[in-house]
């Protein structure tokens, strides 16, 4: 398969650049079986990649659980702060990143986390993280007026770059379906590594990856890995 040289790469966070989400799993199996429920695939696979408030609304009435938005959110956010303060790196994220700004490739990070949950989940990898451009965080950011799959984030991401890239010269690295039909609408080529357990649309990514340890920038256009 043939594909499209790129310029600037966009990553999303949770899953992809940090093994956070099983904490999220861990947080949500919790919240239904205290109320009588079980978190199955089927909503964990709408759910990965939406905004806080998205998340809340697709549980609680895909699971028939009666809370409110706000009550939900409150629950979310303590066991946020506790289970996920110290998540791992995924495989292969360090060196990816590293390559890309060791070789003055833009990068950035779409997340669909709110601030508060980015400076929780990230505290541990600044090291990292400072070498992104900019991070933007869906759940909080006033100009991301709808969530993932929406294409909002993504566009906003790419338009917070100095030289305001097209959408084709953007490269969107997603573990969830919900985030590659976002990067896909925005226009640009989107790679998934697929979230542990979630069946994924193998149809709609650009490529498909069982760990970004098989990532080859070169494919893309960009600065191949040194030998």
């Amino acid at each position: 398969m043939q594909f499209k040289p790129v310029t600037h790469v966009i990553f999303d966070m949770d899953g992809l650049i940090l093994d956070s989400e099983s904490g999220y799993k861990r947080i949500l199996n919790s919240i239904a079986l205290q109320h009588g429920k079980k978190y199955i695939p089927e909503v964990e696979k709408r759910i990965l990649g939406t905004t806080e408030t998205d998340t809340a609304e697709i549980f609680l009435t895909e699971l028939e659980i009666p809370l409110s938005t706000k009550e939900f959110l409150d629950i979310y956010h303590k066991q946020v702060a506790i289970e996920l303060q110290h998540p791992a790196l995924m495989p292969g994220i360090e060196k990816l990143v590293t390559h890309l700004a060791k070789h003055n490739v833009p990068i950035a990070v779409a997340t669909s986390s709110s601030k508060e949950g980015f400076t929780v989940k990230s505290k541990n990898h600044q090291h990292l993280f400072k070498l992104f451009h900019h991070i933007v965080c869906g759940s909080t950011d006033p100009d991301v007026k709808n969530g993932k799959p929406a294409p909002d984030i993504f566009l906003v991401c790419a338009s917070r770059f100095p030289d305001n890239p097209d959408p084709k010269q953007c490269l969107v690295l997603e573990d969830a379906p919900n985030g590659i039909n976002g990067a896909l609408k925005a226009g640009m080529q989107a790679v998934l590594v697929p979230a542990k357990d979630i069946e994924p649309d193998l149809k709609k990514a650009t490529l498909v990856l069982e760990s970004l340890e098989d990532f080859k920038p070169e494919v893309f256009g960009l600065p191949p890995f040194d030998i």
